[in-house]
């Protein structure tokens, strides 16, 4: 895959989904619907739209189902195939485990399948991998920031534009991270294969050698964490 071609993504769907029970018993979180579209149906038209075309999506939980509702991407115009987990990798194992189906040249973008973010710019965020990689100190990461949430008012990392760092900084703004980032294929060069890896501790150490950049976005954006704000959502979209 050249540079001039799209960056492929990877799309996390295999969480349980626990504080989504029992809408999670028999239909992976993922899958659960907004406006009758799936939470990831959603993320695959945006990606489309954007002009990305390979898709790889992890699965674990009732990851049969995601198969076979969406099959090989086509009816997205898009290529998808799988990363199965017998086990729960965590973010970074699961992307580890991914990297040879993605097969990136250098960055790709990862979106957490569990986010409801409508009209998110990603073809204004692929824009930034042009200046990732013209950075002299090779940039590892660049995340999506998004204001700190009630249930999360503490906030993740602190931006001081473009600079992300998980240390206090003058001038910078606490933010919460979207679960929506470009990342480098070296930020997970040393991550063992099929053993749970969180992607936090990665994350603060490439931000502690200056290799992470961030933005804010206050787009909408929404966290589908229990069966009421599903609800809201579903409401409010009507």
């Amino acid at each position: 895959m050249n540079q001039h071609n799209p960056i492929p993504c990877f799309l996390l769907a295999a969480g349980r989904g626990e504080r989504m029970r029992p809408l999670t018993d028999e239909l992976p979180k993922p899958l659960l619907t907004i406006k009758n579209k799936s939470l990831l149906a959603w993320h695959l038209e945006a990606l489309s739209a954007a002009g990305i075309k390979e898709v790889v999506i992890n699965h674990a939980w009732l990851g049969a189902k995601i198969e076979e509702t969406l099959g090989n991407g086509s009816q997205f115009d898009l290529n998808i195939t799988y990363s199965p987990e017998t086990r729960a990798l965590e973010t970074a194992g699961g992307i580890r485990k991914a990297l040879p189906l993605l097969n990136p040249s250098d960055y790709f973008l990862v979106i957490n399948g569990d986010v409801f973010s409508p009209n998110l710019p990603i073809k204004k965020l692929l824009e930034q991998v042009t200046r990732l990689r013209s950075m002299p100190n090779q940039s590892l990461a660049h995340l999506l920031m998004v204001p700190n949430l009630a249930q999360h008012p503490e906030g993740d990392f602190y931006l001081k534009d473009p600079k992300l760092t998980n240390e206090p900084l003058d001038g910078a703004e606490k933010l919460t991270f979207s679960g929506i980032g470009l990342y480098h294929r070296d930020l997970f060069k040393n991550v063992e294969l099929d053993i749970p890896t969180k992607l936090a501790p990665l994350l603060k150490e490439a931000m502690a050698d200056n290799r992470v950049s961030g933005e804010k976005y206050i787009g909408p954006w929404h966290d589908v964490g229990t069966p009421q704000r599903l609800q809201e959502l579903n409401v409010a979209h009507e």
